[in-house]
């Protein structure tokens, strides 16, 4: 089992709906303080494409991650970013399992 990272694309065009953001990004991690297996969670903003952020949770595991996705919560947790999904994507999330952490195999 490895750990897992989750990355959710979303879309600000403008300080109200950065600050939009930020108040949901707070508010989905007090909701999901007590969730079984989620290590944490930051908000991500390019420097590239300041309309860019991503909220990124990290998980123990793909099952502890799919066991939440599965709970009738899921979808009530997730209701404050919903609006700012980045549309420019064809699938607003991804999931990804790490391979390799601190330098590991980097010879």
């Amino acid at each position: 089992m490895s750990e897992v990272r989750v990355l959710v694309h979303q879309a600000v065009h403008d300080d109200q709906q950065l600050q939009a953001v930020r108040e949901a990004y707070r508010v989905l991690s007090k909701r999901m303080a007590e969730v079984p297996g989620l290590l944490g969670s930051e908000l991500l903003r390019s420097p590239d494409d300041p309309t860019s952020v991503i909220f990124m949770s990290r998980w123990t595991d793909l099952e502890a991650f799919r066991s939440w996705e599965r709970s009738p919560g899921h979808r009530e947790d997730t209701a404050p970013l919903r609006p700012y999904r980045d549309l420019r994507y064809a699938v607003p999330f991804g999931v990804y399992e790490v391979e390799v952490t601190g330098g590991e195999g980097w010879e």
